[in-house]
């Protein structure tokens, strides 16, 4: 009945359409209800809506498509690519620094821990979109940074997040 392309469109901003809907059932109670607790509840579900709806936002833009080479899972925080030519795991806790290479096609995360060999992850590997949350949980990283750079023209790697104890030491891409 739906086109694929519609349907994929509708799937990865589904985040967005469910807070737009919370949104405004909460809106509707909170201006339709006549007042009372039902009300108040209504202006804060309308909120939670909004905050839904925001994330949402972020995690659509964080989706590159499932079409790539591999597949990831992410399973307490540590990350497994299953490429065809490589792969690997990275517990996040021991990873030190996440770069965003433009110059590999497709483009690539590179996931670096000390002493082992860096994990090259497509962006359009299939099950990428759940490397959003695990790298929103890397302490002080900069999701809208993250964001800008996957849709900028970067010209070769970017250093999307590091250790504190990682940004005095210099990157060697090679």
């Amino acid at each position: 009945m739906i086109r694929p392309e519609v349907k994929q469109g509708l799937r990865r901003w589904q985040e967005v359409l469910v807070g737009a809907a919370v949104a405004a059932l909460g809106l509707y109670w909170a201006l339709f209800t006549g007042g009372g607790v039902l009300h108040w509840i209504g202006w804060l579900v309308c909120a939670v809506g909004c905050g839904l709806g925001v994330a949402g936002v972020q995690r659509a833009r964080f989706r590159q498509g499932s079409d790539g080479p591999g597949v990831v899972q992410v399973i307490e925080r540590r990350v497994s690519y299953f490429g065809p030519l490589n792969g690997g795991l990275v517990d996040l806790e021991a990873m030190t620094s996440l770069l965003l290479d433009p110059t590999e096609k497709p483009p690539h995360w590179v996931m670096r821990v000390p002493g082992k060999e860096p994990l090259h992850i497509p962006l359009t590997a299939k099950g990428a979109d759940q490397l959003f949350d695990a790298f929103a949980s890397l302490p002080g990283i900069q999701t809208e940074h993250m964001l800008r750079q996957m849709h900028g023209d970067p010209v070769g790697p970017v250093v999307i997040w590091r250790t504190p104890a990682a940004q005095d030491a210099p990157i060697r891409l090679h």
